[in-house]
């Protein structure tokens, strides 16, 4: 594991709905030294997790087979739960309130899903 990593056991809660992409969030984390939740498919998989386990940062998928994951982003930012949104729409799809959220355009690098966890995380 590379020294410099910032992730060391924090959990971080992964909504995502695609398994592929899922899989390959949830091996970046874990290589990074994160303790991963999830990963979620659904809102309410998502709101349970949260409700059982306290978390560090998370990785939320605005788009969940059609669902709207804004619930999952407006519980986050009330805990002070920092977050980034990986989604193929851009921030444009983000509600106004969480607009200052940092967006990770899919398909992106798991490095820089890393990088960005390290940054909001630290």
């Amino acid at each position: 594991m590379d020294p410099r990593m910032t992730l060391n056991g924090r959990r971080i809660l992964v909504v995502e709905d695609e398994a592929l992409i899922a899989m390959l969030v949830e091996d970046a984390l874990l290589d990074a030294g994160a303790e991963v939740l999830g990963p979620a498919a659904t809102v309410e998989e998502a709101l349970a997790l949260l409700e059982d386990s306290e978390i560090g940062g998370a990785v939320l998928d605005i788009n969940l087979a059609g669902q709207l994951s804004t619930p999952v982003a407006d519980l986050l930012a009330e805990r002070g739960v920092p977050f980034v949104v990986a989604t193929g729409y851009g921030a444009a799809g983000l509600p106004e309130h969480h607009r200052g959220v940092p967006v990770l355009a899919k398909p992106y690098d798991p490095r820089e899903l890393v990088e960005t966890l390290e940054q909001i995380c630290g």
